[in-house]
């Protein structure tokens, strides 16, 4: 074997794979294969002594190529690695270290100067990131404002939890644009430049590090309770030394393991409680040999047989699950496994029924095939949608050039699945236990084809407790959620509906002025719906356009004979305390128990609340006054006047002031 040639190759695939992970693109490796591969790189440059200039091994990260660039005050080096319980124990030596979890997204550094932020940048190489500061009001666990008035910097990531991920690559139309994971979609979330859909995704920033503070904090503990007490969420950490290391470790590595931690970790980390000691180090390649250690967990593979290949239909994309013969992975059974799209079956080289497969479970949480030790027969890709038997096709990507297979019956049900999802969300008809993927496996499965469907599933309650992961319990609850949501809010089931350009104010406001009846009776009298308050023509014209067609109006027929709905008939709210007045309410709030309820106090008094500031804004409630956001600065500019949340109870709710 040519050994530099190796290298060569090593280099430029894993440095294809961080590219396409820091720019938020489509996976080419898993993990698994980036660590074997790293590792193979690294015995080669220790046994020739050829280290390539562009090699990871060297590198702290990869440029984005998106952003504004910026130079890092102090930079951003990375972390040697370690699958090994005695390397910790060794790096820990005589002195007392924190253990830590090493969370898997995008990590980002915020300095505050004066007790405001001031820019936020991604770690990038480790040298330079992007800055990404017009982000700030949109991640979750951001402070604009914190009590230290000196200069801090402090670095942490920014994560989408396992839960959200799983809802939002779902729900995303475009093959293409989907992501492999929570890390990728927090990377490529982080790359857009819609704030709004960025904030819908959930991003939480995690601390895990204070890098600088004025004045003199030695301890890495007192460090982290200093950034929780400014209001920072810090990553879980415990001190520990090297006797007790190992215990720490399986403590932390057990709460991954039974499924307790919702967002991603790829390994743990340690470093020294004392911060003097830990910069003392030199910088080996790309990371300070005293700043930490990171551990990797080793991967524990397992060899299955493939038994078929579930093919399940959502939105307009139909995906391959893998089942395959049970297999005990960490202390749980195993016998799933996604496979992607076509490509990654390609990749792979899955075969058929027999086909001898390798198992992992990705970061201790999701079941993953990594190779196939033996091919039997070829794997069959479905000419008909699982969902309705419609012709299937496989379409090649432009972008990517992924195969993906999709359906061809624009009348799908596994179209709807936004719909559906909306229809039995908390702010829709509110049916709990039903979550997308268990909506996408009814539909795939014939239970549900329209909305109605959700209240005759008792017709399928015998099957659905047979199915994997369901049971008699979860039938009883199941049942129960949609027995109680019979009893329907009128503005909870239009707004469940999916009208385009309705949304939930929207609802309010026809029920407001009409009363539910009376919306029944006008839902194709656009001029009456127009005249409503803030709904206009457009709206109007797509309510009317909802209900003729004959489908729609036969599905909510169909409800309303299913459905008790609390009809309490219009409400004039024309003469109201807070008529003619338009508020614009930003950040958090202290005394209403969030802003939805603050909004419902100020329409039903007559007064309405948008989301932006403009000229017709009579007042901008905002606790932090003199913040500096784009909001407080927008009314400066037009001379409207900035209220805390006090102010309003004291001016406008006198009996909460009380």
């Amino acid at each position: 074997m040519d050994k530099e040639k190796r290298i060569r190759e090593l280099v430029d695939a894993l440095n294809d794979a961080s590219g396409r992970y820091y720019n938020g693109l489509e996976e080419s490796i898993s993990n698994f294969e980036w660590d074997a591969m790293f590792d193979e790189l690294t015995a080669l440059e220790e046994e020739t002594g050829i280290i390539l200039p562009d090699s990871p091994t060297q590198n702290a990260g990869y440029e984005e190529t998106s952003g504004n660039k910026e130079a890092h005050e102090f930079p951003a080096l990375s972390l040697a690695k370690t699958k090994k319980i005695g390397d910790l124990k060794e790096f820990a030596g005589e002195r007392d270290i924190y253990l830590s979890y090493k969370l898997d997204g995008l990590t980002l550094v915020l300095t505050y100067d004066g007790g405001r932020l001031q820019k936020i940048l991604t770690r990038g190489n480790g040298q330079i990131g992007s800055n990404i500061t017009y982000l700030k009001n949109v991640i979750i666990g951001i402070p604009e404002t914190i009590e230290e008035k000196g200069h801090l910097v402090v670095r942490g990531e920014a994560i989408i939890s396992y839960t959200d991920f799983e809802i939002i690559n779902d729900t995303i139309d475009d093959e293409d644009e989907r992501y492999a994971n929570p890390r990728n979609l927090a990377s490529g979330t982080l790359a857009l430049d819609d704030k709004e859909k960025v904030k819908s995704r959930h991003v939480n920033f995690i601390a895990f590090t204070l890098v600088h503070l004025d004045r003199p904090m030695q301890s890495f503990g007192e460090r982290m309770a200093y950034l929780k007490l400014l209001g920072f969420n810090v990553v879980e950490h415990e001190l520990t030394n090297a006797a007790r290391i190992e215990e720490s470790v399986e403590k932390f590595t057990r709460k991954v393991e039974n499924g307790e931690m919702d967002f991603p970790v790829d390994g743990l980390v340690i470093t020294y409680d004392d911060t003097d000691y830990a910069a003392t180090g030199s910088v080996t390649g790309h990371h300070a040999t005293r700043a930490g250690l990171a551990y990797k967990w080793q991967d524990v593979v397992a060899e299955s047989e493939l038994l078929y290949i579930e093919w399940s239909c959502a939105i307009a994309t139909i995906s391959p699950v893998a089942v395959f013969e049970p297999v005990n992975l960490e202390g749980t059974k195993v016998e799933r496994a996604s496979l992607c799209n076509i490509s990654e079956i390609e990749r792979l080289g899955v075969g058929g029924k027999g086909t001898r497969i390798e198992v992992i479970k990705s970061n201790k949480i999701i079941p993953k095939i990594i190779g196939v030790k033996e091919k039997v027969g070829e794997l069959t890709i479905p000419d008909k949608c699982p969902a309705c038997n419609a012709p299937t096709r496989i379409k090649i990507s432009d972008k990517s050039g992924t195969k993906t297979l999709h359906c061809t019956n624009p009348d799908c049900p596994a179209k709807d699945i936004k719909k559906f999802t909306r229809f039995v969300s908390k702010q829709g008809l509110d049916i709990d236990g039903l979550s997308i993927q268990t909506i996408v496996r009814f539909v795939n499965l014939g239970y549900i084809k329209t909305l109605p469907d959700f209240y005759k599933l008792d017709r399928f309650y015998e099957e659905i407790a047979g199915l994997d992961g369901f049971g008699e319990k979860s039938v009883e609850n199941l049942a129960a959620a949609i027995e109680r949501s019979k009893n329907a809010d009128p503005v909870n089931l239009i707004f469940s509906l999916c009208i385009p350009k309705i949304g939930k104010d929207a609802a309010k406001r026809i029920v407001n002025a009409l009363g539910f009846k009376g919306f029944t009776d006008k839902t194709g009298d656009r001029l009456a719906l127009e005249n409503i308050d803030k709904i206009g023509p457009e709206r109007a014209s797509s309510i009317a356009e909802y209900f003729a067609n004959p489908k729609r109006k036969s599905e909510f027929d169909e409800l309303l004979s299913l459905l008790t709905i609390k009809d309490e008939g219009p409400k004039d709210t024309s003469g109201g305390e807070l008529a003619g007045l338009t508020f614009v309410i930003t950040g958090d709030v202290n005394v209403y128990k969030n802003r939805d309820e603050f909004k419902a106090y100020v329409e039903s008094k007559g007064g309405s609340v948008t989301g932006s500031v403009s000229k017709k804004t009579d007042y901008l409630v905002n606790n932090d006054v003199e913040s500096t956001s784009s909001k407080n600065m927008k009314a400066k500019e037009l001379n409207i006047p900035i209220i805390s949340e006090i102010e309003f109870i004291e001016r406008f709710d006198k009996e909460r002031s009380l």
